[in-house]
């Protein structure tokens, strides 16, 4: 038997991996929990769904997700998208779900519906996202993969975008996950080691409207599955490591059709007036724990002021080069947390730049 518990369980598994399913397909319905988090179960269908229409309504235990209470615990899924399960391989999927309440109505951790309303209404804009997920991988015990115990690494410098033993940690998960995303439809466009040793980041995006929240919480999920078969954990904390390391940011591009047209150094400089008159109402969706990380250093902003700049990464947004040199282009916001949900950040850039939607009826 193989040292380490989890070759030996992956190695024992392939075998069951490749039974016939006798023409049934296996779909993982994923949903966000009342915490941020992600939680998922399996649904046996009769055959391969040609669409999400295909797709029944399903239901959990609200009461032990912090969705519901205990005397009324029924909270239903509803299928949003779904993609080809790079797990399970074959037809088998994987389903990201909406949540909502028993009386028809969104459930309140259910930020995705609002969102997509958002989407919607101002899809003439075409409006294009890419998100930067930073994370950091940490050992069963807790502690960031390849950090001496009970010390610290040399500092900060030849680890990002790094190469070599000592320099890098995990690069198989990274690896694994860059393709599983590429096989699950993900517009995963890049990868790259972070600043501090042990952090990663990948990139989703440009996606339209709705689909990079979609996308990125389908590819959160892929994430922490593959490591759990290395026995990793993954911490989307901001700063998972206090002192002079970097935190962990979810780097919010942005560009509407007005700001691609030539010209569309207007619009953006129009957009920076918007989110400067909202930037508090933005920090309070923009992550838990955002303030540890967002202290003016370590290419970060400050928490409680609005700046931004072409090229200044330690602005709250910024404006690349290249984009004001051609004078037109997108903007980076550099404001949102690592844990952020992308629904709602991408959903209140969308209510900054072009208006609330009216109360549902």
């Amino acid at each position: 038997m193989a040292d380490n518990v989890y070759t030996s369980n992956t190695v024992n598994l392939a075998k069951y991996m490749k039974l016939d399913q006798k023409g049934k397909v296996l779909a993982e319905y994923i949903w966000i929990d009342g915490s941020n988090g992600l939680r998922n179960k399996t649904k046996t269908l009769a055959k391969a769904p040609k669409s999400i229409d295909d797709l029944s309504e399903w239901n959990f235990d609200g009461s032990s997700t912090g969705q519901a209470p205990g005397d009324n615990s029924d909270v239903y899924i509803r299928p949003v998208a779904m993609y080809p399960d790079p797990i399970r391989l074959g037809e088998n999927i994987l389903v990201m779900c909406e949540t909502w309440d028993p009386d028809g109505t969104p459930n309140k951790f259910n930020y995705r519906h609002d969102a997509a309303r958002l989407m919607e209404a101002n899809k003439e804009h075409k409006i294009w996202f890419g998100l930067e997920q930073e994370y950091t991988l940490l050992g069963p015990d807790g502690y960031p993969y390849g950090w001496p115990k009970g010390g610290f690494p040399g500092p900060q410098g030849p680890y990002y975008c790094g190469v070599g033993t000592g320099r890098v940690f995990c690069r198989d998960i990274v690896e694994a996950h860059h393709k599983a995303c590429m096989y699950a439809g993900i517009e995963i466009s890049g990868t790259n080691a972070e600043v501090m040793p042990a952090q990663w980041e990948y990139q989703v995006g440009p996606c339209e409207g709705i689909n990079l929240g979609d996308q990125l919480w389908v590819s959160r999920w892929l994430l922490h599955r593959i490591a759990e078969e290395f026995g990793a954990k993954v911490s989307f904390q901001p700063k998972p490591v206090p002192g002079d390391w970097n935190g962990a940011g979810l780097h919010t591009n942005v560009s509407s059709k007005e700001m691609r047209d030539e010209g569309g150094m207007k619009h953006i400089e129009a957009a920076m007036q918007k989110l400067e008159g909202r930037h508090l109402d933005h920090m309070k969706v923009y992550g838990e724990g955002n303030e540890a990380r967002m202290t003016g250093a370590h290419e970060t902003s400050s928490v409680d002021k609005f700046t931004w700049g072409v090229a200044n990464r330690g602005s709250s947004v910024r404006i690349p080069r290249a984009c004001a040199k051609e004078g037109k282009g997108y903007f980076e916001d550099r404001r949102p947390a690592s844990n952020g949900d992308p629904y709602q950040i991408t959903g209140i850039i969308v209510e900054t730049m072009y208006g609330a939607l009216p109360e549902e009826k």
